[in-house]
């Protein structure tokens, strides 16, 4: 199957009851995170995380999908076909 690169946005909404299951998550899905930023926004009592991901399309779903599942958690991703390494 082909892989593919992309940004994951993740908004955690209520750090700390999500923030737990969000490391958990993500944790399992190690394999396919190239990088993670995760930025906390105390004053409003959330989290933004911005991943690099390089999978395919069904392991980047299970990642969205399990974040998305959990309760007060937002995700949106943009995925682009990995390039070949050739120049464009």
């Amino acid at each position: 199957m082909e892989s593919r690169i992309g940004v994951i946005g993740i908004i955690v909404e209520n750090r700390r009851e999500a923030a737990p299951r969000v490391n958990e998550i993500l944790s399992r899905h190690a394999d396919i995170i190239v990088s993670r930023m995760g930025v906390p926004y105390r004053e409003k009592n959330l989290s933004v995380i911005a991943l690099i991901v390089d999978g395919t399309t069904d392991a980047l779903g299970a990642l969205t999908g399990q974040l998305g599942a959990l309760p007060g958690v937002k995700v949106k991703s943009a995925l682009a076909r990995r390039l070949s390494g050739a120049d464009p």
